[in-house]
């Protein structure tokens, strides 16, 4: 960690030059800060022994945190200074100062600059002074020197080698684990033997990976199976040569006389040419494809069935390995856990003790939180405690105060973290802040780790993101956090098992508020000591003392969310060099007020949910800001202030859901490195600002539900790095459909509404060019006609609809309110990769294309189509030239994909033409082959179903037919109990009856469209 900490003092100092001619530096004091940056860089070579053996001895625990400390310091000089100057510049630039306030104003400043410079340089002595010391220090420790911000290449490992070994009646809770696997490894029919397949356990560390891969590899039907069953734990280091000389030891029952890699692969090729083997790869790590494909290659030898089983904390690894499935493990029931801490801690106890602690017990096991390993470490030190006092104790402690913990369980994780890099280990160790089972905003984490100089100080726009991005991938990969959700828009949260928790704290020592004991209102030293390492304070429903932060200045990240504020403390403004500050979910009345808007270094902002009436002018003094959220205020919140465009470097920008604005600022414009804007539900905004086309970097406008922004300037059209579009309204107001024309890096999902008034739409439509953008996969086209059914308005709705072909690539379509009398050919001729389609509101096609050829298509869905009548055999795909989706065989299958057909409110469908009763004989004829679920409802005229349709019912996983009587009466097995022979089916509502229709209407289909349209 103190890597990443002396790292971002070494890139503040880096540009000493400038730092001279900014503070006029003397000789003496420059060559201060040549000494600092020398012997910073000099120390990051010591820094990998260094890490390594900070948590055994406590004195090199003491010094890497007198690093860090000072590291911290010499940003902390640096952002004074650049506070001092940036302060002047936001002074200097008032609109009208008197002259002799003005004057004074000059003179005071000068002082302050001279006052400033002295007080810097003098901080920068003592520096200097402080870091001899540790200088000195370091060289008592005999570091060896190694790489300097790279992971290291050799590991030491905290555990012993795995054997095949287990002593199956003493594992709790893991049959069903063992069972998925088996059944992974040995296939289910004859025929289906392949290999060698690849099957990963992955898991965190002491989650009971190995343990799992034992019971498999002693499962009687496994051993059967295989004629080798070959264990070999790789743990350290993946080396080949000991692997093949494992593999061949096993099955050969001698060690072979040959050292090189490529003789003992030639030994391994001939121990299991032609037999059926399971391979167990126990403890793997190694993420270098090269080193695996040589013993992968020479694998392929074995006999047919043959698998390899491989236990890894990375799910990198796992796919490196040309894994085909991962087995993830889960956490045991806290009753799995009791009885495997039991057998440990009552052994050898009488049954009177047993009974006394078996309640506190219980209660322990659940600080375990699943994970196995915890539960056997508590149970040891639970065995040699006899007194009830003591164990209340265990339950009353945080696990990663214990020194049982720190001795047998934490060095299993630390595994896991030496493999980081510095600055993932910094990054990982900061998710100590947050109190156990907290829902983790993956992009607040991120902004968190830019605003603490984590992923560097400088770069590209993006680039930092994309950085912190892949640091968490990685984490994520690691097992080192879980319980992933994503939500609309693409935001992402996630949590950390609570053990893995206690591991971070353990490697702060961080009690910021994340305990319930220690509050963050109590000014305890060890709690500002540990804000002073974090450089962080997160408080949620609760304000820290306000002598707290009096004390503690040197805050980058502060979250004070939740906490009831009417109004931003005063001493915010003291902390000169925060970058983060979050107050979501507050109620600041009236206003922000000036107070936030003094904190010049600050680059994240969060005041979504206060209940703003108004936004202070002053925020234009923000101008190292890269991203404000003023989402969720108050209605009363009507404008932004034109001063927002000052601040020049931010990137993005939320205002979602402000329903009063009704315009943004023109100086929105001046936003060059903006990226992100978010306009969602923005209700009263009707338009964007006319010079728009200046934001050139702009990658992401969300504007979901915003009814009236129809006033899009021709400048549109120039924002090619567009990548996120959301909604877009055509032929309205000042908005054109070939807008869209440059814009072909959009991706994702588009939703068009567009109004129609003549042929000068068709015009428009072809101009959008919808074909060439092949990163859309969603599309929703909506129409709103202004013009009449005349047989020349109905040729415009056909041309215009078919000018909007899409990308051959897309994946799902919604066409609604369409009024042309028939549907585009290219549905047919070039959506090869549809996965869905709805038709909604179609009223003027009596009949549907030949949408069974459709090759991909899974979800079919027809909704209020009052015009569509009939469907003839062709809408299967199986008409009379037999040109349907034929795969190389020779049948002839309507909808081969398909999962789920609706047909609902299509009040006047009246037939379903079948197959004949001589193709309905062939088995070259297939319809629907793969449908689940099959839906019918309040299509009161339709009087029939194909009959290799009804064949289908019974495999069905869903069934729903309302409000059909025909279909009722016309469906009847052979012994006459017609649907209800049905009931079988998991989810089947057959009400063929008329009451039937009022509540399924209201709650499945009025509901589903009103949400369709909100969103």
């Amino acid at each position: 960690m103190a890597d990443a900490v002396v790292s971002i003092a070494l890139e503040k100092l880096s540009d000493i030059p400038l730092i001279g001619e900014q503070i006029n530096l003397i000789k003496e004091v420059k060559e201060e800060i040549s000494y600092i940056s020398s012997e910073l860089t000099t120390i990051r070579y010591v820094l990998e022994d260094a890490e390594n053996r900070r948590y055994k001895e406590k004195s090199i625990q003491n010094w890497l945190n007198k690093l860090e400390g000072i590291s911290y310091d010499v940003d902390d000089l640096l952002d004074e200074r650049d506070y001092a100057i940036l302060k002047r510049q936001s002074d200097e630039s008032e609109d009208y100062v008197p002259p002799m306030k003005k004057l004074r104003s000059l003179v005071t400043s000068s002082i302050m600059k001279v006052a400033t410079d002295r007080g810097i340089a003098v901080k920068i002595k003592g520096l200097k002074e402080r870091l001899d010391l540790i200088v000195k220090e370091k060289d008592r420790y005999g570091f060896t020197p190694g790489t300097v911000g790279q992971v290291a290449d050799r590991r030491q490992s905290e555990r012993d080698r795995s054997t095949s070994f287990v002593a199956a009646k003493e594992i709790q809770g893991r049959e069903a684990d063992k069972e998925a696997l088996v059944n992974k490894l040995i296939p289910q029919s004859v025929g289906q033997e392949s290999g060698p397949d690849v099957v990963s356990i992955v898991g965190t560390g002491g989650i009971g990976k190995t343990t799992v891969s034992q019971l498999v590899y002693n499962d009687d039907k496994v051993q059967n199976y295989f004629n080798w069953p070959i264990w070999i734990c790789v743990s350290d280091v993946f080396d080949g040569a000991r692997i093949a000389k494992g593999i061949v030891e096993i099955v050969k029952g001698s060690s072979p006389n040959v050292t090189e890699l490529e003789a003992l692969l030639n030994c391994v090729r001939n121990c299991i040419s032609g037999k059926r083997f399971l391979l167990v790869l126990d403890d793997v790590w190694n993420e270098d494809h090269s080193k695996w494909q040589p013993i992968k290659d020479c694998l392929k030898c074995g006999g047919p069935g043959s698998k390899i089983l491989v236990t890894t904390r990375s799910e990198r690894v796992a796919r490196m390995m040309g894994t085909i499935e991962i087995h993830r493990l889960g956490q045991l029931s806290d009753t799995d856990c009791w009885l495997l801490m039991q057998q440990i801690a009552f052994s050898g106890r009488r049954e009177e003790e047993r009974v006394r602690l078996q309640d506190i017990g219980k209660n322990i096991a659940k600080k375990c939180k699943g994970l196995p390993l915890a539960a056997k470490v508590l149970g040891s030190l639970l065995c040699f405690k006899d007194a009830v006092e003591e164990w209340e104790n265990v339950m009353n402690s945080e696990i990663w105060q214990l020194e049982k913990a720190e001795v047998d369980l934490f060095p299993h994780l630390l595994l896991s973290y030496n493999e980081l890099s510095p600055a993932m280990k910094r990054c990982f160790s900061h998710c100590s802040i947050f109190p156990k089972d907290w829902e983790i905003d993956v992009r607040k984490l991120i902004r968190m780790w830019m605003a603490l100089g984590y992923l560097g100080s400088s770069g590209r726009p993006g680039e930092l993101e994309l950085r912190g991005k892949e640091y968490f991938d990685t984490l994520r990969m690691r097992s080192f956090f879980q319980d992933f959700a994503e939500y609309v828009g693409g935001r992402m949260s996630c949590k950390m098992h609570d053990i893995v928790h206690d591991f971070a704290q353990f490697l702060t020592k961080s009690r910021v508020e994340a305990r319930e004991q220690g509050s963050c209102q109590a000014v305890d030293q060890l709690i500002i000591s540990q804000i002073k390492a974090n450089r962080s304070l997160f408080c949620c429903g609760e304000l820290p003392s306000e002598d707290l932060l009096h004390i503690v200045t040197c805050l980058r990240v502060l979250r004070l969310g939740e906490c009831w504020l009417h109004e931003i403390p005063a001493y915010v403004a003291k902390l000169i060099h925060l970058r983060y500050l979050d107050l979501s979910g507050n109620r600041l009345i009236p206003q922000a007020g000036p107070t936030i808007c003094e904190l010049y270094n600050l680059q994240t902002l969060f005041l979504g949910g206060c209940g703003l009436k108004e936004i202070p002018r002053e925020i234009g003094n923000l101008i190292q800001l890269r991203e404000l959220d003023l989402s969720w205020n108050s209605n009363e919140l009507k404008e932004i202030p034109r001063e927002i465009g000052n601040l020049i470097r931010l990137r993005e920008l939320d205002l979602s859901r402000n329903v009063s604005i009704k315009e943004l600022p023109d100086t929105i414009c001046n936003l060059h490195d903006l990226e992100i804007l978010v306009l969602d539900h923005c209700h009263g905004l009707t338009g964007l600002p006319q010079e728009i086309h200046r934001l050139k970097n702009l990658r992401h406008l969300l504007n979901e539900n915003i009814k009236d922004l129809c006033q899009i300037p021709q400048g549109f059209e120039q924002l090619t790095a567009l990548r996120t579009l959301k909604e877009f309204k055509a032929g309205i107001g000042s908005s054109k459909l070939g807008y869209l024309k440059n814009l072909n890096q959009i991706s994702g999902s588009l939703g068009l509404t567009i109004y129609l008034h003549g042929p000068e739409d068709v015009e428009e439509a072809q101009k959008a060019e919808l074909r060439n953008k092949k990163h859309i996969k969603e599309l929703r086209i909506w129409f709103s006609n202004e013009i009449g059914g005349s047989d020349g308005e109905e040729l415009v709705k056909n041309e215009a609809m078919e000018a909007l072909q899409p990308h051959p690539d897309l994946q799902s379509l919604w066409i609604r309110y369409y009024e042309g009398t028939k549907f585009p050919n290219w549905i047919i001729s070039s959506l090869d990769h549809l996965k869905s389609l709805r038709l909604e509101g179609c009223n003027h096609c009596s009949t549907l294309p030949p949408l069974g050829k459709l090759p991909c298509l899974e979800q079919l869905i027809v909704y209020k189509m009052n015009g569509l009548e009939f469907l003839n055999r062709e809408f299967l795909g199986i008409s009379g030239n037999n040109n349907a989706c034929v795969p190389s065989s020779s049948v002839v299958i309507g909808f081969p994909k398909l999962k789920e057909l609706s047909f609902a409110k299509c009040s006047r469908l009246k037939e379903w033409e079948d197959i004949t009763a001589e193709e309905a004989t062939n088995s070259a004829f297939s319809i629907m082959p793969c449908l689940k679920e099959l839906e019918i409802v309040f299509c009161d005229e339709l009087t029939a179903l194909p009959h290799q349709l009804l064949k289908k019912a019974s495999a069905l996983e869903k069934l729903t037919i309302l409000h059909s009587l025909h279909l009722s009466e016309h469906y009847e097995d052979k012994n006459g109990s017609g649907w209800s022979s049905l009931s079988h089916i998991p989810h089947v509502k057959v009400h063929p009856v008329e009451h039937a229709r009022g509540s399924y209407e209201e709650e499945s289909y009025e509901g589903e469209e009103s949400s369709s349209e909100s969103s």
